[in-house]
C-alpha cells in the first residue's frame, strides 16, 4: 500500500442483486464482510439500499448509518464530500439498484474522485447483467461493445439498429444495449424489422431470476416468434460478423 492511502479508508464497489432474491445465493461473502465494516454508504436509492443492507447484514444498526444519495439529482459538486470518510480513515461503500457499481449505474464519477485523492478503490464481486447475457448469447466474447440506450424517436433507433449492425460486420463486434422496461417488446419488434434476416439477436431478461429467459436466434426467426418482454429487466445483443 502507499504512502498516499496507508491511513485511509477503502472505497468498496459493492454489488447487489438483479432481482428479489436472497443475497448469499448470488454474493460472495467478501460483500458480507465489506457491508460490516462499513457505515458510510453512496447509494443510488435509499430505501432499496437499507433493504438490502438489512438482507444481508441484519446485525448492523440501521439508524448508525450514513447514506448519501448518487442520482440524476445530484449536484456534482457535492461528491467529493461523500469520499471524505476515508479521507479520515474510515470505509466507503457504493451500493447501486441492480448488479454492479460504475456499469451502466452511477458510481464511475466518485470512483475518479477517489483516485485523485489517493483512496483506495476496491470492487467486490457480484453479477453484472451485461457479462451474463453476454456469456450466454454464443457471440463474441473477445470483442464487444456496450452501447447504454438506443434513441427514443423511432426513425433515430431504426437508424442507430442499422449502424450497430454495420459495425459487428466489419468489426466482428458483439453490440449491446438495454432498453427501458416498458419498451422492450417494441425494441424486439423494431430489431427484428429492421436487421438482415441472417443477423443473431440475443434477448436476455430476468437474469439470475427464477423467470430467466435467454435466447439467442437469427433476426428472422423474432419476426414469427413473439415473447412477452413487458417491463423485464433485459439485455439485447446483436452479432452480424458471422
Amino acid at each position: 500500500m502507499s504512502a498516499t492511502n496507508t491511513h485511509r479508508g477503502t472505497l468498496f464497489l459493492i454489488p447487489v442483486t438483479l432481482g428479489e432474491q436472497a443475497p448469499l445465493e448470488v454474493l460472495p461473502i467478501s460483500v458480507k464482510r465489506a457491508i460490516e465494516q462499513t457505515d458510510h454508504f453512496i447509494v443510488e436509492n435509499e430505501k432499496s439500499a437499507r433493504r438490502f443492507i438489512k438482507k444481508i447484514c441484519p446485525e448492523k444498526v440501521q439508524a448508525e448509518l450514513l447514506l448519501y444519495p448518487l442520482n440524476k439529482h445530484t449536484d456534482p459538486g457535492e461528491l467529493p464530500a461523500f469520499l471524505q470518510p476515508c479521507l479520515d480513515g474510515k470505509q466507503v461503500g457504493i451500493i447501486s439498484e441492480a448488479g454492479c457499481p460504475g456499469i451502466a449505474d452511477p458510481g464511475a464519477e466518485v470512483v475518479a474522485i477517489a483516485h485523485q485523492k489517493g483512496i483506495r478503490v476496491e470492487p467486490l464481486v457480484g453479477p453484472s447483467s451485461i457479462l451474463l447475457a453476454l456469456m450466454a448469447s454464443g457471440m463474441n466474447g473477445q470483442n464487444f461493445a456496450f452501447n447504454g440506450y438506443l434513441p427514443i424517436d423511432k426513425s433515430q433507433r431504426k437508424q442507430e439498429i442499422k449502424t450497430l449492425e454495420k459495425r459487428s460486420t466489419e468489426l466482428k463486434q458483439s453490440q449491446i444495449f438495454i432498453e427501458t422496461p416498458y419498451r422492450n417488446n417494441q425494441m424486439l419488434s423494431d430489431l427484428a424489422a429492421t436487421l438482415q434476416g441472417n443477423t443473431l439477436v440475443c434477448v436476455a431478461c430476468d437474469i439470475t431470476l427464477p423467470t430467466q429467459y435467454i435466447q439467442t436466434q437469427k433476426a428472422s426467426y423474432w419476426k414469427k416468434h413473439q415473447i412477452d418482454l413487458h417491463k423485464r429487466p433485459c439485455i439485447f445483443i446483436i452479432y452480424a460478423g458471422v
